[in-house]
């Protein structure tokens, strides 16, 4: 009986703990989607998969065609999401650059996945340079058109598969002591 108390007791922390940080993660949505509720929807999307948030954002809106230089419009986008990321400094942030499955290869970019990795690398730069998000709170990853959301078959699904994903990621070590904290 005092074991099946003991297990209980345990269950009952790790509840109270991914509750808190499921708590930080619905904070976290909110203030993103109160900060870009002005965005048009098709551009702009936030969602929860697993605990993490992702913010996907329209290449359409970040990017020219085939370039990896980031648009007037996505400067306004990035620097509402370096607002948020900067009230919360716990966090990181994983950008990635996503592509459909078009060949390109041109003078500067050799295929899809050198795009998305500068596209990627492109933002990266911006939060930092421009927003003051430290460096060492973020990644850049090139995914190139290896996971699409949509078939590349329709221009549809190739718009929807040219995407820039900025995955914010709670540091696991905090995470980890809050697991540890809630078992104490």
């Amino acid at each position: 009986l005092e074991s099946i108390n003991e297990k209980e007791l345990t269950i009952t922390r790790l509840q109270d703990a991914m509750n808190r940080k499921d708590s930080v993660t619905l904070a976290l949505v909110t203030s993103l989607k109160g900060a870009l509720g002005d965005m048009n929807d098709e551009d702009v999307q936030i969602s929860v998969e697993k605990g993490v948030v992702y913010v996907n954002l329209s290449d359409n809106l970040m990017f020219r065609p085939g370039s990896a230089y980031v648009s007037k419009d996505a400067q306004a986008v990035l620097g509402k999401v370096a607002k948020i990321m900067e009230a919360k400094p716990s966090l990181e942030i994983l950008v990635e650059g996503h592509t459909d499955s078009d060949p390109i290869a041109t003078e500067c970019v050799k295929d899809n996945w050198e795009l998305s990795a500068r596209r990627a690398t492109s933002i990266v730069r911006v939060l930092q340079n421009d927003f003051g998000i430290a460096p060492e709170r973020m990644s850049a990853a090139g995914r190139g058109e290896y996971l699409p959301v949509a078939s590349n078959d329709t221009r549809e699904g190739r718009a929807a598969n040219r995407r820039t994903r900025i995955v914010v990621l709670p540091k696991l070590d905090e995470f980890n002591e809050l697991i540890e904290e809630g078992l104490k």
